[in-house]
């Protein structure tokens, strides 16, 4: 599938953009379920002011959507309408340390925060070292793990809005809750500053090897996976409950509800977009059916859902060894 290409128009509207427009291009290679279908246009700022410009520029009624490295992200079969933005780690992600206090752009990686935290001697973020995603998206989705989230070290966030303006946010202002923010949508955040507190440097590092050994023994971290799909319902256990109604090795197409850790949903080799939210679906309605609780989706899915051919009824493999 392909859209009409509309970046010689941006171009034209936008002589002075440096940043790079590209018409039509791949997503799967930007998401780690390696599935989705191509963006309109993919824009690549130069740098915040680049951003600002862009935005400030584009028209209000094209559609905009944000990538980071696509870690817990479906990109539907269809494609994305509109302008995918993506913000570089050669402009947005540096990471730097003073004092008690790291500073990230949004592209950084949350494992590099917590290298630089921790090469710094600041603790308090060695939590970051277990999620495998950008601090954009931490921002996004008040990340959080191993008993610890962003809003527990947050100062402040910069962002851009989607008439160009610039905002500083402070921790009061992102609003955050379990796994969300409050802040307006269309916010695209740069950067942020982040406390924690200096602390002996072998515990610390003594710390992020408990985040890396947990990841390894009990997710499938190498497998083309989108992390955790479903958020933890309040006082239950989201992989318990789809352990629970027998979905454990469950499999749409080429998706597979993971083995190793239920609430994780894999590509095993050829899967669509298409069956990995039909089999995340096909779960939510197991578990309502079994427990009556329902599992809100905690993986973004965006874009088009094109026409595909259902490929067969789910097959359940079901083990009943613990996560």
């Amino acid at each position: 599938m392909s859209f009409p290409d509309i970046t010689p128009a941006l171009k034209a509207a936008m002589p002075d953009l440096r940043g790079r427009l590209l018409a039509n291009q791949s997503l799967a290679e930007l998401t780690w379920f390696r599935v989705g279908g191509p963006a309109q246009v993919l824009f690549t700022p130069a740098d915040e002011d680049d951003l600002a410009y862009f935005l400030a520029h584009l028209s209000s009624d094209i559609p905009v959507h944000v990538v980071g490295v696509g870690s817990n992200l479906i990109v539907r079969d269809g494609g994305i309408a509109g302008v995918v933005i993506r913000l570089a780690p050669r402009a947005f992600g540096e990471v730097s340390a003073n004092g008690d206090i790291v500073t990230a752009g949004a592209a950084a990686l949350d494992k590099r925060v917590a290298e630089v935290a921790a090469s710094a001697n600041i603790g308090g973020l060695e939590f970051y070292f277990g999620i495998p995603g950008t601090i954009g998206g931490a921002l996004r989705m008040n990340a959080g793990a191993n008993g610890g989230e962003t809003k527990d070290v947050l100062i402040e966030a910069r962002g851009v809005g989607r008439d160009g303006t610039k905002h500083v946010f402070s921790n009061a202002d992102m609003k955050f809750a379990y796994r969300n923010s409050g802040v307006d949508a269309s916010i695209i955040f740069t950067s942020a500053r982040f406390r924690g507190e200096i602390r002996d440097a072998e515990a610390i590092r003594a710390r992020m090897a408990e985040v890396q050994t947990h990841r390894e023994t009990a997710q499938p971290i190498r497998e083309k996976t989108g992390g955790s799909t479903f958020k933890n319902p309040p006082g239950h256990s989201a992989w318990k409950l789809v352990d629970a109604a027998g979905c454990r090795g469950l499999r749409v197409g080429g998706a597979e509800v993971s083995e190793m850790h239920c609430n994780f949903l894999i590509n095993i080799g050829d899967a669509t977009a298409h069956d990995i939210e039909t089999l995340g679906e096909t779960v939510r309605e197991r578990v309502k059916a079994n427990s009556g609780i329902e599992l809100h989706w905690e993986i973004k899915r965006i874009g088009i859902s094109a026409s595909v051919s259902f490929r067969g009824a789910p097959q359940s493999r079901a083990r009943n060894d613990d996560d």
